[in-house]
């Protein structure tokens, strides 16, 4: 099967288009490249709270975010960012009263 093209001509990368162009949140340029957890999910819940466009809460829009930019990074992401990332899932749990 041929690998499908995107505008530009090269390999079209949905998942890239998705977490930079989410119609439900508008994300500080490189906010799954920090290093500090705390600061991720502070951002993320700032994004979801000032969205008007999403369709579900405050906390499953960001959580929804920072899970699939996880599982879409796949193998591509480092195990020290990975981690990183999944400790922003507790803190989101923490900002948002639900740990």
């Amino acid at each position: 099967m041929a690998e499908k093209k995107g505008p530009d001509g090269g390999p079209d990368r949905w998942s890239q288009r998705v977490t930079e162009g989410s119609d439900a949140l508008d994300l500080e340029e490189g906010v799954f490249t920090w290093h500090d957890p705390a600061r991720i999910a502070r951002s993320l819940k700032k994004s979801a709270e000032a969205s008007g466009r999403r369709k579900s809460s405050p906390y499953r829009s960001a959580m929804s975010m920072l899970t699939f930019y996880v599982n879409r990074a796949g193998k591509e992401l480092d195990a020290d960012q990975r981690d990183v990332l999944e400790r922003a899932k507790d803190e989101l749990r923490k900002a948002f009263g639900r740990d």
